[in-house]
C-alpha cells in the first residue's frame, strides 16, 4: 500500500507549470481547450502527493512559495506592462479585466494547491491562498497604479458633474476593487480614493457655490442645491461605495449650505424674510428641508421666523392701537369692537404660521418654540389701555353672547373658540383673562344673554385642559349655580300655588347663587318700595323652609323690573333695573323730587343716583323731566314725571349707563395675586426652612408662572409682609437667607 513513487520537486512542478500556462492562455482569450474533470483531478492529486510524501520528499512549504511566484511571475509579464501602455478610461477598462482574471486566476489555482489550505497553511497559521493571490495583485500591481486610478475615476466623476455621459458600470466596477483589495477592511478605498475624492467634491462645489451665491436669487440657488445633493446621492446609488454617502453629502452640505448660510438666508429680495412675507411655501419647504440636515442649520431660519411673526404681530398692533386713537377722536366705544378686529386679526395671524409650522417646517419643535415666543411679545402688549387678557375676554363674550356682533355656525364657533384658547397659552396673565371673563359669563347667565349652554360648557372643558381644573373651577360653579337656580324657582313657584295667603302681588323670580363662585357685587341696602319689600319676606321666608343654615344677600344692582308707565298718550311697558324701578314708584305717591329727596328715599351713594337719574331723564327715553333742562344731573336738580311721554314701542328698554368694571377687576386680581405670592412663599419655605432671596424668588415665579408673571418688586413686598406676621424671620448673619417659622 506504501509503494506510491515519490514525485520530486521539478517534476512535479514542471507538470502544475504546464496547467498553469494553460490557464494563463485562457484567461489571456488565446485557443485552449477547457479544464477537464480528468485535468482538474490531476492537477489536484500531483499537489496531494507532493505533500504528502515523508521527509525531505514534503514540498508543502516549496510550494507555497512556487503558487506565491506563479502570480508574481504572471503579473511581472503580462498584467503589468499591458496596464502601463494604456491610460485614462482605457487604463481603467483594461484594469478591471485583469482584476477580473487575477480572481479567477486565484480561483483555479487556490482549488488545485487546495491540500496546502486544508492543512499546511492551517498548522502553521500563514496567510490563505486566496489572500496571498489577492495580496501579490494589491502589492504589485494596485500600490503602482493606485494614484492614476484614482486621478482617472475623480476626473471622470467631475465630468459627469458638468453634464456628460460616463460609463458608470466601469467606475462601479473599478471602485469595487478598491473595495476587495482590502479584504473586509475598507482602509484601501477610504485612505487611496475615497478621502481625495471628498476633497475634489469640496473643492469644486467650492467654485459653484461663490459663482452661484452672487447670481441666483435663494430659491434659485436652493433649487440647485437640492439638485446637486439628488445627484450626489445618485452617484452613490450607482457606483460608490454606500459608506461614502454620509461624508459625501456632508462635504456638499458644507460648501453649498453651511458656509453660505447667512449670506442666502438674508439675500435682500429673496431671503428668508422674502419667503415669509410673500408666502412662498414651497420655498420655505425647501429651506427646511436643505437646512435640516446641517447642524445647528435651522437655528437662523427659526430667528428669522421669529423675528418676521413678531414683527407682522406688532404691526396688529400698532395697527389696532391707531385705530383705537380715531376712535377715542371720534368719541366711540373702544373696547367692543377694537378687539373683535384685533383679535381676529391675532387669530388669523397664528393660523397662518401654525400652519408653516405644521406642513414648511414638520412640525420640529425649535419652530414651534419661535412661534410661542414671538406670539408672546405682542400678545403681552396690550392695546390702547385694554389688555389681550381683557380683549380675548370680550372676543368670546361677542362670539357667546345672544345677539353678538358675529353670525357663526355651530362648528365656526367651536374652532374659534379653540383658537381662543390656544391664543391664551402666549398670554402672561392668565389670571386676569380668568376675571374678565367671569365677569362676563356671569352676566351673560343671569341675564339670560348666553346664545347656546353647550359652547359655554365646551370652552370651560378647553381652558381647563389648557390651564387645569382649579382655573376654571368657579365658572363651572356658575354654570352649575344657574341650573340649581331654575330649579329653586320651580320650587318657589310651586310654594306660591300651594300658599295662595302669602303671594306677594308681584311675580318674582330670584336666582340664588354661591357667593364663592361669582364675583363680587356692591351690595347697598337700597329702600326697596313697599311692593317689594313683601316680595323679599316672602321668598325669604320660602327659602327658610328649604334651609336653616344660608344667609341670603340680595344684590339689587343685579335685578330688573318690568314696569307699566301710564302715560297719557298711552301706556308703555318699562323694563328698567331694580335702581330704576325702585325711583320711578317714588313718583306714585309724588309729584315732584328733588335730586336729595330721591338720594335719601332709595339710601344709594351719589354715584349710583347720578347714574340712574341720568338714565331716566338725560338720555334717549326721558321718563323724568328735569329742571333745568340740561345734559348733566346736579345735586340742585327736581324731577317731575314725564305723563306726555310716548314711544311707538309698546315696550322698552331702558338702560343704565355702562360702568367700567376694569378698575374693579384690575384690583381684584392684584389682591388675588398677594394671596398667591404669599402661598407661593410660604409653600416653598415649609418645604425649604432655609433659602436665600435669590433662590426664593426663582422659585417663586417658577410656580406662579402658569397664571402670571409676578412682579419681582411685588414678591419682596410679600416676604416683607411676611416677616412682620411671623412667617419668616431673616438669619441674623446674612439678611438675604429667611427661615421658616413654624
Amino acid at each position: 500500500m506504501n509503494d506510491r513513487k515519490t514525485v520530486d520537486l521539478d517534476h512535479g512542478w514542471e507538470f502544475m507549470q504546464r496547467g498553469i500556462t494553460k490557464l494563463k492562455r485562457i484567461l489571456e482569450g488565446l485557443p485552449e481547450p477547457q479544464f477537464s474533470s480528468e485535468d482538474y483531478m490531476m492537477l489536484y492529486t500531483t499537489i496531494y502527493n507532493m505533500c504528502t510524501q515523508k521527509p525531505p520528499h514534503d514540498y508543502s512549504q516549496q510550494l507555497y512559495d512556487k503558487y506565491r511566484e506563479a502570480f508574481q511571475e504572471y503579473i511581472t509579464s503580462t498584467v503589468l506592462p499591458s496596464l502601463r501602455e494604456k491610460h485614462d478610461e482605457f487604463m481603467l477598462r483594461e484594469l478591471v479585466k485583469r482584476w477580473a482574471n487575477h480572481k479567477v486566476m486565484v480561483r483555479w489555482l487556490s482549488r488545485f494547491f487546495h491540500y496546502l489550505d486544508r492543512y499546511f497553511i492551517a498548522r502553521r497559521s500563514l496567510p490563505g491562498l486566496n489572500e496571498v493571490g489577492l495580496t501579490c495583485f494589491r502589492d504589485q500591481v494596485y500600490q503602482e497604479l493606485k494614484g492614476k486610478v484614482k486621478d482617472a475615476v475623480i476626473s471622470l466623476i467631475d465630468q459627469e458633474r458638468e453634464g456628460e455621459q460616463i460609463d458608470r458600470a466601469l467606475l462601479k466596477n473599478v471602485l469595487d476593487i478598491f473595495v476587495e483589495i482590502g479584504m473586509s477592511q475598507m482602509d484601501q478605498y477610504e485612505n487611496d480614493f475615497e478621502e481625495f475624492m471628498l476633497k475634489d467634491t469640496a473643492d469644486y462645489y467650492s467654485r459653484k457655490a461663490s459663482n452661484w451665491i452672487l447670481e441666483d436669487s435663494c430659491p434659485d440657488y436652493m433649487l440647485k442645491a437640492e439638485e446637486c445633493l439628488r445627484r450626489e446621492k445618485d452617484r452613490v446609488s450607482h457606483y460608490l461605495h454606500f459608506s461614502s454617502e454620509p461624508k459625501l453629502l456632508e462635504k456638499v452640505q458644507n460648501e453649498l449650505l453651511s458656509v453660505y448660510e447667512t449670506q442666502l438666508l438674508e439675500k435682500e429680495h429673496s431671503g428668508c424674510h422674502a419667503l415669509l412675507r410673500d408666502d412662498k411655501v414651497e420655498d420655505l419647504s425647501r429651506m427646511y428641508r436643505l437646512f435640516s440636515k446641517i447642524p445647528k442649520g435651522l437655528d437662523p431660519i427659526s430667528n428669522i421666523f421669529k423675528q418676521h411673526v413678531t414683527n407682522e404681530g406688532t404691526t396688529l398692533v400698532k395697527q389696532a392701537e391707531d385705530a383705537a386713537s380715531n376712535k377715542k377722536a371720534e368719541k366711540r366705544d373702544i373696547v367692543g369692537q377694537q378687539e373683535q378686529v384685533f383679535v381676529k386679526k391675532i387669530i388669523e395671524l397664528h393660523d397662518k404660521y401654525l400652519t408653516y409650522v405644521n406642513d414648511c417646517f414638520t412640525n420640529h419643535t425649535l419652530f414651534h418654540k419661535a412661534l410661542k415666543e414671538a406670539f408672546e411679545i405682542f400678545c403681552n402688549k396690550g392695546v390702547a389701555g385694554s389688555s389681550n387678557a381683557e380683549l380675548l375676554a370680550t372676543f368670546c363674550d361677542n362670539i357667546l353672547k345672544k345677539g353678538g356682533t358675529e353670525k357663526l355656525s355651530d362648528e365656526a364657533i367651536e374652532e374659534t373658540l379653540e383658537k381662543v384658547v390656544k391664543l391664551l397659552a402666549y398670554i402672561s396673565d392668565k389670571d386676569l383673562f380668568a376675571e374678565f371673563y367671569r365677569k362676563k359669563l356671569a352676566r351673560r347667565l343671569l341675564f339670560d344673554k348666553s346664545a347656546n349652554d353647550e359652547h359655554e360648557r365646551s370652552i370651560l372643558t378647553k381652558l381647563k385642559q389648557q390651564c387645569g381644573g382649579q382655573f376654571t373651577s368657579k365658572m363651572e360653579g356658575m354654570v352649575t349655580d344657574l341650573t340649581l337656580a331654575k330649579e329653586n324657582q320651580s320650587s318657589f313657584e310651586e310654594y306660591l300655588a300651594n300658599n295662595p295667603n302669602v303671594n306677594p302681588g308681584i311675580d318674582l323670580t330670584v336666582t340664588v347663587l354661591t357667593t364663592g363662585f361669582w364675583p363680587s357685587y356692591k351690595s347697598f341696602d337700597l329702600n326697596l318700595p313697599a311692593e317689594m319689600v313683601k316680595c323679599v319676606e316672602v321668598f325669604r321666608d320660602f327659602y327658610q323652609t328649604k334651609t336653616k343654615h344660608r344667609k341670603l344677600t340680595w344684590i339689587y344692582s343685579l335685578g330688573t323690573c318690568n314696569v307699566l308707565g301710564k302715560f297719557e298718550p298711552k301706556t308703555i311697558e318699562l323694563i328698567v333695573t331694580t335702581y330704576q324701578a325702585s325711583a320711578l314708584l317714588l313718583f306714585n305717591s309724588s309729584d315732584r323730587l328733588s335730586y336729595q329727596e330721591i338720594m335719601s328715599q332709595l339710601n344709594l351713594s351719589d354715584d349710583d343716583v347720578v347714574r340712574l337719574l341720568h338714565s331716566l331723564s338725560c338720555a334717549k327715553y326721558k321718563i323724568l323731566t328735569k329742571e333745568p333742562n340740561t345734559k348733566t344731573i346736579s345735586p340742585t336738580d327736581y324731577f317731575e314725571f314725564n305723563s306726555k311721554f310716548t314711544d311707538k314701542m309698546r315696550r322698552i328698554k331702558i338702560p343704565l349707563p355702562p360702568v367700567d368694571e376694569k378698575k374693579k377687576v384690575i384690583e381684584d386680581v392684584d389682591k388675588d395675586r398677594r394671596y398667591a405670592i404669599d402661598a407661593s412663599i410660604v409653600r416653598i419655605m415649609k418645604s425649604r426652612k432655609v433659602l436665600g432671596y435669590q433662590q426664593l424668588v426663582m422659585e417663586c415665579v417658577e410656580q406662579l408662572g402658569r397664571m402670571f408673571k409676578p412682579d419681582v418688586k411685588a414678591i419682596k413686598k410679600r416676604i416683607e409682609d411676611l416677616i412682620t406676621r411671623d412667617y419668616l424671620e431673616r438669619d441674623k448673619d446674612n439678611a438675604n437667607l429667611f427661615r421658616y417659622l413654624a
